[in-house]
């Protein structure tokens, strides 16, 4: 890291009142630069400190940056992850809270459940498909504290990875019921479809992202945790859900997932 600890606080405060005040603020490049990898997730690491001493509960992790064409545009080549919280869960509320959320869009994903740690050993696709209890269609509603998403990579790992909130459906399979890669996806927003996609657009195969996260978070010395959700990176392209927007999900036999926004901004 080529940044000292004081520009990590600069960054992480600048972020942490972007969300306080519901105004998102200016990209934090100018003070990491674009290419300090782990000058960004040390400012990720200041903002979950601070959550966690405020009571937050980590629920897993997401995976951002699966796709080849978005880190050919941000001119990386690998994904990035973020930190879920339980309070971003919002499955059960009868609407996605606007008011929670800056700018927001949506993408459809798979989301995996874990039956076992990932502490050790070859954390490979197949090790991992055994570590996973089940899998749920998931939407996950990105964020960016950054105006006008003017994004590099350090600004979007730093924003732990432009993280908001997750819906996930209540039909569960287990792996020998579904095979990830094969997915297909079709997102809906207010009836009309501007979003499709398959298992293949997550790097791949949804599990050779979770080998990924599995191997890069236990060296950061965080491994998955059974129990944890891991939303695994978007399966077509995202898109915008402003206030009262209707979006649903389609992801093979996993079935549907929806999130209504509501209709005002307001705290």
């Amino acid at each position: 890291m080529s940044v000292g600890v004081d520009v990590v606080e600069r960054a992480a405060a600048r972020l942490a009142a972007a969300q306080e005040d519901r105004r998102p603020v200016a990209p934090v490049r100018d003070l990491l630069g674009t290419g300090d990898l782990a000058a960004a997730y040390a400012v990720q690491e200041e903002l979950t400190r601070r959550r966690l001493a405020d009571g937050a509960v980590v629920v897993g992790r997401k995976i951002g940056l699966t796709s080849p064409a978005v880190q050919r545009q941000l001119g990386v080549d690998q994904p990035d992850f973020g930190v879920l919280f339980a309070d971003m869960d919002v499955s059960g509320l009868p609407e996605v809270p606007s008011e929670r959320l800056l700018q927001p869009k949506a993408e459809a994903e798979i989301a995996f459940v874990l039956k076992e740690d990932l502490t050790d050993g070859a954390l490979d696709p197949a090790r991992v498909r055994a570590a996973v209890d089940y899998a749920v269609a998931a939407l996950e509603i990105v964020d960016s504290r950054i105006a006008d998403w003017d994004i590099t990579l350090t600004d979007t790992v730093a924003d732990n990875a432009s993280s908001g909130l997750f819906v996930l459906a209540e039909h569960r399979l287990a792996l020998d019921e579904f095979e990830p890669r094969e997915a297909t996806m079709r997102l809906y927003a207010d009836g009309a479809l501007v979003s499709e996609g398959d298992g293949a657009a997550c790097l791949g195969d949804p599990l050779t992202a979770l080998a990924w996260l599995a191997r890069t978070v236990l060296a950061f010395g965080e491994p998955l945790r059974a129990g944890q959700v891991v939303l695994s990176g978007a399966l077509g392209p995202m898109v915008p859900a402003p206030p009262g927007t209707r979006i649903r999900a389609e992801i093979s036999s996993l079935g549907e997932v929806t999130a209504a926004f509501s209709e005002k901004r307001d705290a």
